[in-house]
């Protein structure tokens, strides 16, 4: 929805829907694209390699100094990397959430059953090239938090972001329900569960603006 627009000219951006993706493409040079639920991935143009900062990181290929502060020190604490891009230094600083799992300890167990497909035989021609550690923790800490509803929801978008990052360095070529029944088995709204498949049809928009050439940024698992 345009809130406001300048007399005359072409809106600097296009909406363009692509499967279950809302695509942003602007004239800068990015692409945000939005499964209008729980994902958001942003694409660059080349121009704008390592020449970026911020919670996304700085987009030099390096994903070791993507905890850069807005004072340019690299940090290992997510806390003190975050709270270092504050928009305005009134606000307070974020603290440390409460462990979902202990939390809610009744979803642990179903949470690390379901999130162990991470683990599987289903990745296993992935987990050289990108490590699943992380993104397991992730999925197990979001399919705890989920203890109001979306629970399909939110751990589908946890293994998709693992799925995502297998299928662009290679290791996945494609992952839908009938070649993979576990992650879709028993689930009401396949939608939910088998539309974040990184090929076919869902996978999100790839194809070139007129006015750019998109690359990836680094993608970090939800929280």
């Amino acid at each position: 929805k345009v809130v406001q627009r300048g007399p005359g000219g072409d809106l600097p951006y296009r909406i363009r829907y692509m499967g279950i993706y809302l695509a942003v493409e602007t004239r800068s040079g990015m692409v945000v694209s939005w499964d209008r639920k729980t994902s958001v991935h942003i694409q660059l143009h080349q121009r704008y390699k390592g020449r970026v900062c911020g919670l996304c990181g700085n987009f030099d290929g390096n994903a070791l100094n993507d905890f850069t502060t807005r004072s340019q020190s690299v940090v290992g604490d997510v806390l003190e990397f975050g709270n270092s891009w504050k928009f305005s230094p009134s606000c307070p600083d974020a603290r440390a959430p409460k462990d979902p799992c202990t939390a809610n300890p009744y979803r642990k167990s179903w949470a690390q059953k379901q999130c162990s497909i991470i683990n599987s035989a289903t990745f296993s021609a992935c987990r050289s090239q990108v490590d699943s550690t992380r993104y397991y923790e992730a999925c197990v800490s979001d399919a705890c938090a989920c203890d109001t509803g979306g629970d399909c929801e939110c751990f589908c978008t946890a293994v998709a972001a693992y799925a995502r990052a297998c299928h662009e360095v290679g290791g996945l070529t494609c992952l839908n329900s009938e070649q993979n029944p576990p992650l879709c088995h028993n689930y009401e709204l396949r939608v939910l569960c088998c539309n974040y498949e990184p090929c076919g049809t869902s996978q999100p928009p790839t194809s070139t603006p007129a006015w750019n050439t998109p690359s990836p940024v680094h993608t970090l698992p939800t929280t």
